[in-house]
C-alpha cells in the first residue's frame, strides 16, 4: 500500500535534468486536435496524465511531471478537447440543460466521456505507443476508467485520482459548491483570477492550504492558455450522463491504485471506495486533510502510488512471459 509522504523525502536527486518537449498538437479524430507536451525519456515506461473538467493540462504541475520522469517515465500530458490549446467543440449547452441531467432526466450530451476516451486513445496512437500507463483525476479519472474497460489491452495500470464510477449514489458534490459550479468566472483577467482563488480555496485540502499567490498564478496560465465557457458547461454535460462503470469497471484485470482526499468537497470519498471496491484488486489509498486538488506536499506520494501500481504491471507482464516460455509450463 502507498504511504503517505511529504516532500522532499524522494532520494531522487531534482537536480537531474529532465527533457521537456514544446506544446505539440495531435490530430486524434476528424475535428479533434489535442494540444500535448512530453517529460522524459521517450523509451521510458509511457505514462499518460488526464486532467479534470475545465482543466487545461498545465494543472499537471511540471514539478510532478519531472518527478515522474525522474522515476522512469515518459510523461505525456494534454488539453482535453474544449480546454487549453485543444480544439474546441460544438452543441450549446445551458444551465437549464445541466439541472435536467442533474436531475437524472434525458439530455443529449454534445460529446461523452467515452467521446473523450477515445481522444486519449488517439493521442496514443499518434504518438506510436501501444500500451501506457494511465492517470486521470476528477473528470480525468473517468476518462481514465472509461479508457480501461474499452481498450484494457492497452491500459498497463490505471490510477484514479479524486474520482467516482458513475453511480449517483457515491462522489456527490456538495450542494454548496453548485452555485459556484454554475457561477461565471468574471469577463476581466481581475475578475476570473479572483473567482479562482476564491473557488481554489472552496475545494482544496484543509490540511495542505494553498497561498493566494499560487492560485493567481495557476489562474493567470489557464486565462493566458484560453478560457472556453462552454467547453466547462459541455465537460459538465459529459460528467452528469456518464454511466454507471461499477460492473464494467469489475470486469478490469489490470493493476489498479484509487487515491482520494477525505474532505474532498467536489467528488466525496464514497466514490473513490466504490472504484476500489468495483476494480479486482485495487488498492485504495485515503489521504486525510486531502481535498480536490495536488497539493504539492503530496507529490511524493502521488509519485509512490504511480510507481508502485506500475511496478505491479510489470511483475505481472515478466512473469507472463516467463509462463508463455517454451518449456516454463
Amino acid at each position: 500500500m502507498p504511504r503517505i509522504r511529504s516532500r522532499r523525502s524522494s532520494s531522487t536527486s531534482a537536480e537531474v535534468p529532465v527533457a521537456v518537449s514544446a506544446e505539440l498538437l495531435a490530430p486524434v479524430s476528424p475535428g479533434v486536435e489535442l494540444c500535448y507536451q512530453t517529460f522524459g525519456d521517450p523509451d521510458a515506461e509511457p505514462l499518460l496524465l488526464i486532467m479534470g473538467l475545465g482543466g487545461p493540462m498545465t494543472w499537471w504541475d511540471t514539478e510532478l511531471c519531472e518527478l515522474l520522469a525522474r522515476s522512469g517515465f515518459y510523461v505525456i500530458r494534454y488539453d482535453n478537447r474544449d480546454t487549453g490549446r485543444s480544439s474546441r467543440g460544438t452543441g450549446r449547452v445551458t444551465r437549464s440543460m445541466l439541472v435536467q441531467a442533474f436531475l437524472g432526466r434525458p439530455v443529449k450530451p454534445p460529446y461523452t466521456l467515452a467521446d473523450l476516451a477515445e481522444d486519449g486513445l488517439g493521442l496514443l496512437d499518434h504518438l506510436g505507443i501501444e500500451t501506457a500507463h494511465v492517470v486521470g483525476v476528477s473528470m480525468g479519472g473517468m476518462i481514465a476508467q472509461t479508457m480501461a474497460i474499452r481498450a484494457q489491452d492497452r491500459v498497463r495500470s490505471l490510477v484514479s485520482m479524486m474520482s467516482t464510477t458513475g453511480r449517483r449514489t457515491v462522489g456527490w458534490l456538495d450542494p454548496r459548491l453548485v452555485p459556484m459550479m454554475l457561477g461565471r468566472r468574471g469577463s476581466t483577467l481581475e475578475e476570473y483570477l479572483e473567482a479562482s482563488v476564491i473557488g481554489a480555496a472552496a475545494i482544496g485540502s484543509p490540511a495542505y492550504p494553498e497561498d493566494e499567490e499560487s492560485a493567481r498564478a495557476r489562474a493567470l496560465v489557464t486565462w493566458e492558455r484560453g478560457l472556453n465557457p462552454q467547453g466547462v458547461m459541455r465537460h459538465m454535460m459529459a460528467v452528469l450522463t456518464q454511466p454507471n462503470r461499477g460492473r464494467a469497471l469489475h470486469s478490469l484485470r489490470i493493476p489498479a491504485t484509487v487515491i482520494h482526499g477525505m474532505q474532498d468537497r467536489m467528488v466525496h470519498v464514497s466514490g473513490g471506495r466504490a472504484t476500489a471496491q468495483a476494480i479486482p484488486g485495487a488498492q485504495l489509498l485515503l489521504i486525510p486533510g486531502m481535498g480536490h486538488n495536488l497539493p504539492p506536499a503530496l507529490f511524493d506520494t502521488y509519485r509512490d502510488a504511480i510507481r508502485q501500481t506500475a511496478d505491479r504491471a510489470q511483475i505481472r507482464a515478466q512473469a507472463s512471459r516467463a509462463s508463455a516460455t517454451p518449456g516454463n509450463g
